[in-house]
């Protein structure tokens, strides 16, 4: 946690500097997209090690610092932008020292509660069980197309005639709705079980997918980026909590999470590039349509993993 932690705030700070497009994905894309995924597994496994019963809600309250630092964030920077004198670096600057003090209280709050598991950092047994493969494959397949409103919604937006200002904040109203998700979500374990809220919350979402290729105002595109914000926040703040239910052991958690996304880097890396592709040449309509198939598809996989798991009414 904490080289990364000093290494993120160095990327953000050169970030600033820059002025080539090679130098922001040098500094913001490759070192920036490094850090966060050597901070984000460590941060949400360490849990398992203090949660049993209320896991899932515990993942799900951390987990939604994400989409509130996305709401926060760029407004704060657009009007450190718009509206004062400070100017493109010395606005990156105070985003990164306020990171800085964040990443600080993380570092001193995430300590271990059980000894690191000594062996292999590879676990290929996990693979042998239905239930974490099925899962591998099926969240892999959901978030190749579960980001597509997430790069495109703005462009859309635009494209549907809406105004820049307005096609900005889509987002922010996107990653407030996914806060709400992943708290709500994770309470409704509590009730349905895990798997249950789970694979509900990914079929709502290829639902609301469909749904997006009738929107056509800005009144109509809020209201997708709230119900998709929320339904997709719920299956970002949970699917962690499924994916620690294999793991025969706490100190393992960490390792089966981390192949986890490994996998899903791939598919997140691979899935807008892609989409881009589709849009470029086809349009919105079929790039729109095939992200939700794919959400589609994959819970169906996860459907298969839940029965794997258990034949219970709740699980």
């Amino acid at each position: 946690m904490i080289p990364f932690s000093i290494l993120y705030v160095a990327a953000v700070m050169l970030t600033s500097l820059c002025t080539e497009y090679y130098q922001f994905l040098l500094a913001q894309g490759i070192l920036g997209g490094l850090c966060i995924g050597m901070l984000y597994t460590p941060a949400i496994s360490i849990l398992g090690h203090y949660f049993q019963r209320r896991r899932d809600l515990a993942i799900g309250i951390s987990s939604a610092g994400s989409p509130l630092g996305g709401v926060i964030f760029p407004i704060a920077l657009n009007r450190f932008l718009e509206h004062t004198d400070l100017g493109f670096g010395w606005s990156l600057r105070i985003i990164g020292f306020l990171m800085l003090l964040l990443l600080a209280v993380g570092c001193l709050t995430l300590v271990p509660r059980i000894s690191p598991r000594s062996g292999p950092h590879f676990l290929p047994a996990a693979f042998t069980k239905p239930v974490y493969s099925l899962q591998v494959v099926g969240y892999s397949v959901i978030f190749w197309g579960l980001y597509t409103p997430f790069f495109f919604l703005p462009a859309y937006a635009t494209a549907r005639g809406v105004h820049a200002d307005w096609a900005f904040y889509i987002m922010p109203i996107y990653n407030a709705g996914s806060v709400v998700g992943r708290l709500v979500g994770s309470r409704l374990t509590t009730r349905l079980g895990r798997f249950n809220t789970l694979v509900a919350a990914i079929f709502i979402s290829a639902i609301l997918e469909f749904c997006w290729l009738a929107t056509t105002n800005l009144g109509g595109l809020i209201a997708f980026a709230v119900l998709f914000g929320i339904s997709s926040g719920a299956i970002i703040g949970l699917f962690p909590a499924t994916v620690a239910m294999t793991a025969p052991h706490a100190n393992q958690i960490g390792t089966y999470l981390g192949m986890m996304m490994g996998a899903l880097g791939v598919f997140c890396l691979t899935g807008s590039p892609m989409m881009g592709a589709i849009v470029s040449r086809y349009g919105f309509t079929p790039a729109i349509a095939f992200s939700a198939a794919l959400i589609v598809v994959g819970g169906c996989l996860i459907l298969a993993a839940r029965l794997c798991h258990s034949k219970a009414l709740v699980s």
